[in-house]
């Protein structure tokens, strides 16, 4: 995350947060993505409700995974400090995260999967027949 408040010494003596200008050209910036992970709904006991979790993904990790996806995830358990007056009430208490470490999809998306064999054949003749709803039926 950027710095918004001046860090320094003089700053803090002072007690002012000072003004941080944006320098474009010495910045580095970085893939990042943030989102929301939920149990299966076979994993969720009864009268239930699924369990979410905020995942940061970095760099090479970002754009992966979008919504409806099954995945496994190797991750870091973390925890994100409060600020400000927030913290002085909040005490030793903090939100957490997950950083993603890996990515691992468990079903194929649609454009992933190949026909085998024999199952080309089988398409090609149920288009041949027609009516293929009566035939399912």
């Amino acid at each position: 995350m950027p710095l918004f408040e001046c860090p320094s010494r003089r700053c803090i003596t002072n007690r002012t947060k000072g003004n941080l200008m944006l320098q474009l050209r010495a910045s580095k910036f970085l893939k990042f993505q943030e989102a929301k992970i939920q149990e299966l709904a076979e994993d969720v006991p009864k009268g239930h409700i699924p369990r979410t979790m905020t995942v940061h993904f970095r760099g090479e990790l970002t754009r992966k995974v979008a919504p409806g996806d099954v995945v496994i995830l190797s991750w870091i358990f973390l925890p994100i400090p409060y600020t400000g007056f927030r913290a002085m009430r909040a005490g030793l208490v903090a939100d957490t995260y997950l950083e993603a470490m890996s990515i691992t999809h468990t079903k194929k998306k649609y454009e992933d999967y190949k026909l085998i064999g024999d199952e080309e054949e089988q398409v090609a003749r149920l288009a041949e027949y027609g009516n293929i709803y009566e035939k399912l039926a």
